[in-house]
């Protein structure tokens, strides 16, 4: 049995600092935290560290090289916003039986129009043809077949394609998105929507999907649709990252010089997140920063996401962008602390994955050491000693 004690830490619980306790390790779970010291665990010295449950990514479409590099971030599990099933079956079973990759969930295939969002970005990715719904009637079949693929929750994408500099795209149909909500939610699975525009969010808030994978950015919010977002309980994953790419912000450039970060890239994820998509123009990222800002005085839960996606999706990287991420939502207003529980406490509580998010006893032992205090500077979640997963 691995059982160990990390002593003279800091302890950001997910939600509230606790100050330096003891958290005790044993056999993959949390045991105690600020209990009596057991004499027969090893001792794991945490002084002048802070320890952090292991950070959640709410939004990426992934791979194994990429869960094992977001694991080396400290990022412990990575919620996928679409993939193959062929590659993603396989992979939640790897995934969940090795401590050495981030823990995983996904959708699977996203509804999209045939020749839809993102087909014009993963023409290079070899996909098979994707399945799609063209009518209502048809679409408890589309959601059927996700589930017995064993998707964790449905995703819908409605994009015409201009903010990323594209021709014009088919757009899936409001009624598809209100029967995808309807045939989900009888199995008891979510609906995510990809909306990106103030226009494109009220639709599908409006056919009551639980959350947005992104901002919507292409001009200021209106005050009607963040009051309909909070009044419906959606949440909403930011993803300032890939918004800050789209614009052309140079965050990404920024992020792979930082010395913490150049050592754990291959030159190849160096160079992605390095670049930019640059197809929107700047102002629109203030527009992200604003409406971001009222849908947290709304009270609207905000989930730490990156859309870190494969090499080519140029300005994020696996597991750092993360990082880069929380440091963006201060900028936004947030405290260090409210910005740590969306990527802790808040994520794992939305997605309904009670056995994580927490330093609490009798959770996984998914846990991340960094030097410095998050909670006052939360540049430091860089700065990682030492992750664990399942307290391996």
């Amino acid at each position: 049995m691995n059982h160990f004690v990390i002593t003279g830490a800091h302890v950001f619980d997910g939600e509230n600092s606790l100050g330096t306790v003891d958290v005790e390790v044993a056999d993959g779970k949390i045991a105690n935290v600020g209990g009596e010291r057991p004499a027969n665990a090893d001792l794991v010295d945490g002084s002048g560290a802070t320890l952090l449950p292991g950070l959640i990514d709410a939004h990426t479409h992934t791979d194994e090289e990429s869960l094992r590099q977001a694991l080396a971030f400290g990022v412990t599990t990575e919620f996928d916003m679409l993939s193959m099933p062929q590659q993603m079956i396989p992979l939640r079973r790897k995934a969940a039986a090795s401590n050495d990759l981030a823990d995983v969930r996904s959708p699977s295939i996203g509804l999209t129009p045939k020749g839809g969002h993102p087909h014009q970005l993963r023409r290079n990715e070899g996909d098979p043809p994707w399945p799609t719904a063209t009518r209502p009637q048809e679409v408890a079949a589309f959601v059927e077949a996700r589930v017995s693929e064993g998707a964790d929750y449905l995703k819908v994408l409605v994009e015409d394609g201009r903010l990323f500099g594209s021709d014009t795209l088919p757009r899936l149909a409001p009624e598809l998105v209100a029967a995808t909500v309807r045939e989900s939610h009888r199995r008891g699975k979510m609906v995510l929507a990809h909306a990106m525009t103030v226009e494109t969010a009220g639709q599908v808030v409006d056919a009551g999907v639980d959350g947005l994978t992104h901002l919507f950015f292409d001009r200021p919010p209106t005050a009607e649709l963040v009051e309909k977002i909070a009044a419906a309980n959606a949440f909403v994953i930011p993803t300032l990252t890939v918004i800050a790419s789209i614009t052309g912000e140079p965050a990404g450039r920024r992020l792979a010089e930082d010395r913490r970060v150049y050592p754990k890239l291959t030159p190849e994820w160096r160079e992605n997140l390095s670049g930019a998509m640059a197809t929107s123009p700047r102002e629109h990222f203030d527009y992200a920063l604003e409406t971001l800002s009222a849908l947290k005085k709304a009270g609207v839960d905000l989930l730490a996401g990156t859309d870190a996606a494969h090499l080519g999706a140029p300005g994020m990287a696996h597991g750092a962008s993360l990082h880069d991420e929380l440091r963006l939502l201060t900028t936004a207003g947030f405290t260090p602390t409210e910005a740590l529980r969306a990527a802790t406490s808040v994520p794992a509580q939305r997605f309904g994955l009670t056995d994580r998010g927490r330093i609490k006893p009798g959770l996984r032992a998914d846990l991340v050491l960094v030097t410095g205090d998050p909670t006052v500077t939360i540049g430091d979640t860089l700065s990682i000693q030492r992750v664990w997963r399942n307290g391996s």
